[in-house]
């Protein structure tokens, strides 16, 4: 895989990966991409097999930043902790157990924390 940020290369390189594979390479291309980009412009033949080849990636990615999605407000922004970025909330084993201590807390009234362990 290319470290280069350049798009033409790297849908260069995706179509040097996918083009031996095609069971028909003689086949007419179904698409012409033009990627226009600061340091000029390229087109692209794509062919069928590349363009199932391209929805199979984008259907495979997973992205490092998806932790899931808040269950407060919805939102996709949840840190590396868990904690959505959005509304606050807590989310997954060390959340359920603050949220579960903070009730606690908040039950007892007084605002000291419980005698018990946590």
């Amino acid at each position: 895989m290319t470290a280069s940020l350049d798009p033409a290369a790297v849908i260069a390189e995706f179509i040097d990966a996918v083009a031996p594979y095609d069971p028909h390479p003689d086949a007419p291309p179904v698409a012409l991409i033009g990627l226009r980009t600061a340091l000029g412009d390229e087109m692209f033949t794509m062919s069928d097999h590349l363009i199932r080849a391209m929805c199979r990636a984008l259907a495979s990615y997973r992205d490092p930043q998806d932790r899931g999605e808040c269950v407060e407000c919805g939102g996709r922004h949840l840190d590396e902790n868990l904690h959505c970025r959005d509304c606050g909330r807590l989310h997954g084993i060390l959340g359920q157990v603050i949220a579960d201590h903070a009730r606690r807390v908040a039950a007892s009234g007084d605002g000291s924390a419980p005698s018990e362990p946590v």
